[in-house]
C-alpha cells in the first residue's frame, strides 16, 4: 500500500474536474486527458482524497459535504498563496469574466501564461495543466477561479465564491 503523503494542489484540480461531470460516467483516462495530469497520478489522487475522506470507497463517487467542509475552512490554510509579479495570464479569482460583474479591482490576478491575454498579478494554479484544461471547460474554469478567491479573496469575495462553490458541489 502506498504511503498517504497528505493532499496535493493537484487532488482539488481532480476533485473539481469530477464536480463539473455531475454524474457523468467517466474513466481514469478522461480524466487524464482532459486536466492534463498522466492516469497515475489521477489513481494517487483520487487514493488521497479517498483517505480524506472526500470521495469513496469506490473512488468514483465525491463526498460532497466533507469536500465542500474542506474547501470552506482549508484551503486558504492548507494551499495559500500570495499574489506575486505583474505578468501575462489568465484571469482567475476576482478577475474571473463571472466575477468580474461583482467586484471590481485595480489589479486583476493571473495564472501566468505566455499565450494569456490579460495582465495582472500572478496567482500559482494548483496544477500546470490547469491554463489548458480550462480552455474548453467553462465549469472548471469558475469552479478552479472560485477557489483561488477562498486562497487569496477578501470577505465578500469570499462569501460570493463560497456560494457558488454550493450551487455545484451540494
Amino acid at each position: 500500500m502506498r504511503d498517504h503523503v497528505g493532499m496535493r494542489p493537484l487532488d482539488i484540480v481532480v476533485l473539481m474536474k469530477l464536480v463539473s461531470l455531475a454524474d457523468k460516467p467517466w474513466q481514469y483516462r478522461d480524466l487524464s486527458a482532459s486536466l492534463l495530469i498522466s492516469i497515475s497520478e489521477i489513481s494517487a489522487s483520487l487514493h488521497r482524497s479517498m483517505i480524506a475522506g472526500l470521495v469513496d470507497g469506490a473512488r468514483k463517487k465525491v463526498m460532497r459535504n466533507a469536500l465542500m467542509e474542506f474547501l470552506q475552512y482549508g484551503m486558504r490554510y492548507v494551499f495559500p498563496q500570495i499574489p506575486g509579479p505583474i505578468v501575462n495570464g489568465v484571469e482567475t479569482a476576482h478577475s474571473h469574466p463571472f466575477y468580474k460583474n461583482h467586484f471590481t479591482s485595480d489589479v486583476p490576478l493571473v495564472w501566468p501564461s505566455v499565450n494569456g491575454k490579460a495582465r495582472g498579478q500572478a496567482i500559482e494554479p494548483l496544477h500546470k495543466g490547469v491554463i489548458k484544461a480550462v480552455e474548453n471547460d467553462d465549469q472548471l474554469y469558475l469552479l478552479l477561479a472560485s477557489i483561488d478567491i477562498l486562497r487569496v479573496g477578501k470577505v465578500r469575495e469570499i462569501n460570493l465564491a463560497l456560494n457558488e462553490l454550493k450551487r455545484y458541489i451540494l
